[in-house]
């Protein structure tokens, strides 16, 4: 059985992706805010211009000065790589950066509402969901779609920067965003020796979701030498519900807070659940605090959620 609330799908959009590899990805071990986007404010593509995205080759005439965006992880994109001025109106689950709340709507990625989203006379609509064949219905309106789907490797990740880079003509800034963000994880994996099979518990939500290691952030904790204790709870599932009791059996050396919004989860909260106070990540101050959004995108901030669990490993370490 999966999480079925309204948020755990939108966590399982990203986190159901299979799994992801972040070795080798070269460059200098320097580190910046990736999210900072850089001052560009004239085209570096000459138009038409055609990317290959997830709903197929998807062609511009001309600089998209009107872009609607349906994901609050391309929104994210949009913003790191310098086209944030182009953007007309983000959906209502788009919250970052904070300057992107200038262009909120009630627009919804996960009810796309046809009629509401032309009302904003778009060059372009992006989209992580391809919900109510919203694409199709687009298309049909003479509406450029790109469908940047859940990614499955940082590879995905890299390759929707660069098409969108290209697309709205910011090339350089998406150039730049994946050198950054390439350079920041090689550093994060570089500075901690890998550990073996150190258990580890991924809370999703304060019901006790969890994921295997067959998932996209399972495969990171792979990457530092965690292994989640939900690894082969459920057959078939690398979502499992899991009970306090087995948890506290495991006994994980890392407790990861994916619901600190959510469900209001932090390391005083998991203390003060009975029997929590005895487990090895709970006594060792190893209960990490994460950002819901951070961990459901797969976006530029991706490199602040390899940087979290590297510095739980390097913790297990010392």
């Amino acid at each position: 059985m999966k999480p079925t609330s309204t948020r755990r799908r939108r966590i399982l959009a990203f986190l159901a992706a299979p799994l992801i590899t972040l070795a080798a990805c070269g460059g200098s071990e320097s580190s910046s805010d990736t999210t900072a986007a850089p001052d560009t404010t004239a085209s570096e593509v000459t138009y038409p211009v055609t990317v290959a995205a997830a709903n197929g080759d998807v062609t511009l005439a001309a600089r998209p000065t009107k872009i609607v965006s349906l994901s609050p992880t391309a929104t994210e994109m949009l913003y790191a790589i310098g086209a944030g001025d182009q953007v007309a109106a983000i959906d209502d689950m788009s919250n970052y950066p904070a300057e992107s709340s200038a262009k909120a709507s009630k627009l919804s990625g996960f009810e796309p509402n046809v009629e509401a989203i032309a009302a904003y006379e778009p060059d372009l609509v992006v989209i992580a969901n391809d919900i109510a064949s919203i694409a199709q219905q687009l298309t049909s309106l003479n509406i450029p779609v790109w469908l940047g789907s859940a990614a499955a490797t940082l590879d995905d990740v890299y390759a929707q920067v660069d098409q969108l880079g290209t697309l709205t003509g910011n090339a350089a800034g998406a150039q730049a965003l994946v050198t950054q963000m390439k350079d920041d994880i090689e550093s994060a994996l570089a500075g901690v020796e890998k550990l073996a099979d150190v258990p580890v518990f991924w809370e999703l939500d304060d019901t006790y979701y969890s994921i295997t290691s067959n998932t996209f952030v399972g495969a990171v904790l792979t990457q530092f030498g965690f292994k989640s204790i939900a690894d082969g709870v459920e057959a078939g599932n690398d979502y499992p519900q899991l009970n306090a009791e087995s948890i506290i059996s495991a006994n994980p050396k890392v407790i990861f807070l994916a619901d600190t919004k959510c469900c209001a989860q932090d390391a005083a909260t998991v203390a003060a659940r009975p029997g929590w106070s005895a487990v090895d990540a709970v006594t060792a101050s190893n209960v990490v605090e994460l950002d819901d959004d951070v961990v459901s995108r797969w976006g530029p901030r991706i490199v602040e959620l390899v940087q979290a669990i590297a510095g739980a490993a390097a913790k297990v370490a010392s």
